[in-house]
């Protein structure tokens, strides 16, 4: 009984705090000035195809910035919560192997099927986050399939070690070349992530829009590497 009323009372204060906003959706469609701008002049200001990549990297670059940090400070939050059971996690691990009773192994199908995916879901984790600025994609997206690609592979492999300094490493050299990016933006052309620093290209081309491409690079990298090692301390505590 408590815990239904428990559960109604978190619905009903969840429709409360949505009533609001369902209040303001009005039938107006138009766009604001604002962005009616990014429409008009998004293309022709910063070379991108892709008119949300405009939005996301350059002119409201700071709030994926801001998701950056978001992330970054999650996968602290959990690697550290994670991390103080791990020395009881390995001595349980040890004991268990040494009474026959550790890990079951993937099957073989799930082994095969792991080796034959791994590459694919690399290169398209890497053509997502290339591509951002010219199809739907980008960092983030990019970075998930590329932390999904290693989580198939300990998922076929439970004694499968990461190499954690290079995680780490990709880690910290990605997060500090993307602020360098937006500083740089900053310095030549004027806006912090303003990728106008570099050549606009031809519009549509893979090397076009400016420093966009190297921004969802870095984010890739980045998201990829923060996501990865959050699985595998995850895996190593279970």
């Amino acid at each position: 009984m408590m815990k239904r009323l428990i559960i109604i009372l978190a619905l009903a204060a969840i429709a409360l705090g949505f009533f609001p906003l369902a209040m303001r959706i009005s039938g107006d469609s138009g766009l604001t000035a604002l962005a009616t701008h990014y429409v008009e002049a998004g293309a022709d200001e910063l070379g991108a195809a892709n008119l949300v990549t405009s939005v996301v990297v350059s002119y409201r670059g700071l709030d994926t910035l801001g998701e950056v940090m978001v992330l970054f400070t999650a996968t602290t939050g959990v690697t550290a919560l994670l991390g103080a059971g791990k020395s009881k996690s390995h001595k349980k691990e040890k004991e268990s192997e040494r009474d026959g009773d550790g890990r079951r192994e993937g099957s073989e199908l799930l082994a095969t099927g792991a080796a034959f995916l791994f590459p694919i879901l690399v290169l398209f984790g890497i053509y997502i986050f290339l591509n951002g600025h010219l199809t739907p994609g980008g960092g983030f997206q990019g970075g998930v399939v590329l932390a999904s690609a290693f989580l198939l592979l300990l998922f076929s492999d439970c004694r499968l070690e990461l190499n954690h300094a290079l995680l780490k490493g990709a880690e910290a050299i990605s997060g500090a070349a993307y602020v360098a990016v937006g500083l740089l933006g900053l310095w030549l052309a004027g806006g912090f992530l303003d990728p106008r620093f570099l050549p606009a290209g031809e519009f549509g081309q893979l090397f076009s829009a400016g420093a966009i491409p190297i921004i969802y690079i870095l984010i890739g990298i980045k998201v990829g590497s923060e996501l990865t090692g959050i699985v595998d301390a995850m895996r190593r505590c279970s």
